[in-house]
């Protein structure tokens, strides 16, 4: 019998942008009627896309989501529910499970078990400020038996409300001990124990474990999970004050389980592991959420005649416009923009009227009130401008330097609601060309800023620290001298008297003079430390002001990387030919070594050969002992322990990193919207001639030498 109806989940979270949306959290299930999916075709379903309508089973709203961000899960049956527990049962520890605990695939977690951590982690942060009270207490119940059994019943919409902070906490403590297996499985532990050893910062610590934890061997289930734990343990330790290392110890049992296959792993380096990702703000989601697909506008509201109706609206449907968020939402939003980025949103007054401008400005968030008093706007009297989007729109065009002379900065990038992701709005590809053209100069300008600066700070530092050298041999110096002068003093005395008694004045004036002559050069000696001091006070200032130069440009960086990747995706799309893009970036088509592409592939290249590089399923420590000792650049590419990816291993700085390789309907990639290749070998082919630095900073590296192939000599 066909169905009426089909069931999807949500992969990311969702804020609703238009009256006719519904918001969606990653799990919600929601329940989409095949009459409504238009020019419905047999198959549609399982590959979701434009926007659908359809209720969100834990809200119970209706309304319209993007298709893009959820997954089909099956067609909706009509028979009672089948059960689905969230609340596993610990199952006892046998030979099977010891097996399997140390084999390359790690148990993954159930999805209900994720979304139950995730509602059991926001209903405890809406209570507030008691969270470091509850998680200081000791071992775990698992919670009131009631609790268990309606998270089990009805996972989506049961009330937690209804239940204190204490039985909220002790549940999902409970939950995590109980899970059949461990959250951090055993293949991943020794590496970050390692990482967490040789770590001493506990940011630095914290981004290496996020590297770590992206590796193929967690269970996409597993890092789901993790993800919603970590940041809610780090909003807990920032909002509340609460010590990372507490929660630490709070949740270290819970989250590695020990097992006999783990017994010697020091708690310590446990708690150290979940102390450093807390500090760090938790793990981010492996994927960046797609961009939004285009949706309809909407027919306009006709305005008043007084026009007051109109200026309201128009505030409503700025793009940059968040009406009543968070102070934390803005910063997540605006990390790591470049300077000029901005968003207005309500004040936290909470009055009519009050709005607050943050302004991304030096690599910093800056607030800035917008008064209004009789119908006029503006950052400080006299008020002059006749609504919030005229106040906007002037700056973007003029710096508010005229406000104040320390933001000598236009608003030039809107954080929008509306299209975050969708960075190209040319529809043409002539404009679309010249856009990128515009930004990849702006990108080669502040790189060989950056460059300049580098090798300034670069220079710098090497004469500081020869300097620090320096003073430490001056304080040496001074000791011995001291030392001297002591003895000198000490002895004198003696000789002075007994020639005294002598009637040998010379003698007496010899001696005299060579203190004098050795205090002289003691005070010499010091003095020129006293001023290489100085000089190094100065030139360190310097050396943190040119530090600060080179982080506010990074974003920057970041960001016009991002928006000239999208126009180069774009244009590829639409097929633009590759003498005509080289073009437009400034690249001789003749030079295969400046730029990102190139227009003729060499035939010779032993990437052409995919047994040359394909290595098929085997793990990922078979993967390290191929290419351990090989130079940097060395690669290979396997089946990947996810299901339906691969993952590619390859050499950087002498180390062998992982990472995976997404197979979407559009094509193979790391990340969106790069999954656009149709095979491996086009994928292998593209990395051959560009760095992969362009996904993830550590990985500064081309793949360049196939692990089976005998490059050609002169070849590198």
């Amino acid at each position: 019998m066909a169905s009426d109806s089909f069931q999807f989940r949500a992969l990311f979270e969702y804020r609703r942008q238009h009256g006719d949306d519904i918001s969606l959290q990653p799990g919600d299930l929601l329940t989409v009627p095949k009459a409504s999916l238009p020019e419905y075709q047999e198959g549609d379903e399982r590959s979701p896309r434009g926007w659908l309508h359809g209720t969100n089973d834990r809200t119970k709203e209706k309304g319209d989501f993007p298709g893009t961000f959820v997954e089909y899960v099956g067609a909706l049956r009509t028979g009672p529910p089948a059960a689905r527990t969230c609340w596993p049962r610990t199952a006892a520890l046998t030979a099977d499970s010891l097996a399997a605990s140390s084999g390359v695939e790690a148990e993954p977690v159930s999805e209900t078990a994720v979304v139950a951590v995730w509602r059991l982690a926001d209903a405890i942060e809406k209570h507030g400020p008691n969270c470091e009270s509850v998680y200081r207490a000791g071992p775990s119940s698992g919670g009131p038996a009631e609790l268990r059994q309606a998270l089990d019943s009805d996972l989506f919409s049961v009330d937690l409300d209804r239940f204190d902070l204490a039985s909220l906490a002790d549940a999902l403590r409970g939950l995590l001990l109980d899970l059949t297996a461990p959250v951090i499985p055993d293949s991943l532990r020794s590496e970050l124990v390692y990482a967490a050893q040789e770590t001493e910062s506990l940011d630095e610590c914290g981004e290496r474990l996020k590297t770590i934890l992206e590796s193929p061997s967690l269970p996409q289930n597993n890092h789901r999970l993790l993800v919603h734990l970590s940041r809610h343990l780090s909003r807990v330790s920032r909002r509340q004050q609460v010590a990372p290392k507490l929660l630490g110890q709070s949740f270290a049992e819970a989250v590695f389980r020990p097992s006999p296959l783990s017994g010697d792993v020091n708690p310590e380096h446990q708690v150290r592991i979940l102390e450093a990702l807390i500090t760090s703000g938790g793990l981010e989601e492996m994927q960046p959420p797609p961009a939004l697909p285009p949706k309809p506008a909407k027919s306009q509201q006709p305005s008043s005649i007084n026009g007051t109706k109109e200026a309201g609206a128009s505030l409503q449907e700025a793009e940059w416009y968040w009406g009543d968020i968070s102070r934390e939402e803005v910063n997540d939003k605006l990390r790591d923009m470049p300077d000029g980025t901005f968003l207005v949103r309500d004040a936290s007054t909470k009055m009519q009227g009050d709005y607050t401008l943050t302004l991304r400005k030096g690599g910093n968030n800056k607030l800035i009130k917008i008064y209004h008093r009789d119908g006029k706007y503006g950052f400080s009297d006299p008020l002059t401008f006749g609504s919030v989007v005229e106040l906007i729109s002037h700056y973007r065009h003029e710096s508010l330097a005229q406000y104040n002379t320390k933001l000598d900065v236009k608003l030039m990038y809107p954080i929008s609601r509306f299209q975050q992701d969708q960075l190209v709005k040319e529809d043409n590809i002539d404009a679309v060309g010249k856009k990128l053209q515009e930004y990849h100069n702006q990108y080669q300008d502040k790189s060989k800023e950056y460059d300049r600066l580098y090798e300034e700070y670069t220079k710098t530092s090497q004469e500081i620290q020869m300097k620090r050298t320096a003073i430490e041999a001056f304080n040496e110096t001074i000791k011995i001298f001291e030392e001297q002068c002591h003895t000198q003093e000490r002895y004198s005395k003696d000789y002075i008297e007994r020639f005294r008694r002598e009637g040998n004045d010379k003698e007496i004036e010899r001696i005299m003079m060579n203190y004098e002559k050795l205090k002289s050069r003691l005070g010499e000696i010091h003095d020129s430390k006293v001023r290489l001091e100085q000089d190094l006070k100065t030139q360190a200032l310097d050396n943190r002001e040119t530090d600060k130069k080179m982080n506010s440009l990074k974003p920057d960086l970041i960001q016009l990387r991002k928006i000239r990747d999208q126009y180069l995706v774009w244009l590829n799309h639409k097929g633009v030919r590759q003498k005509r893009i080289n073009d437009w970036l400034g690249i001789k088509n003749e030079n295969t070594d400046d730029g990102y592409f190139v227009t003729e592939e060499d035939e010779n290249l032993p990437h052409h050969d995919e047994k040359s590089w394909f290595v098929g399923d085997i793990n990922r420590t078979q993967a390290e002992e191929l290419l351990t000792g090989k130079q940097d650049g060395a690669f290979l590419i396997r089946e990947s322990s996810k299901k339906g990816c691969y993952a590619c291993s390859v050499v950087v700085d002498g180390e062998v990193k992982h990472c995976v390789i997404y197979s979407t309907p559009r094509g193979f990639g790391f990340a969106e919207p790069y999954n656009l290749y149709g095979s491996l070998k086009e994928l292998v082919l593209h990395y051959h001639q560009t760095s992969l630095v362009q996904h993830n900073d550590s990985l500064n590296v081309r793949l360049a030498h196939p692990v089976y192939a005998q490059m050609p000599s002169g070849r590198r």
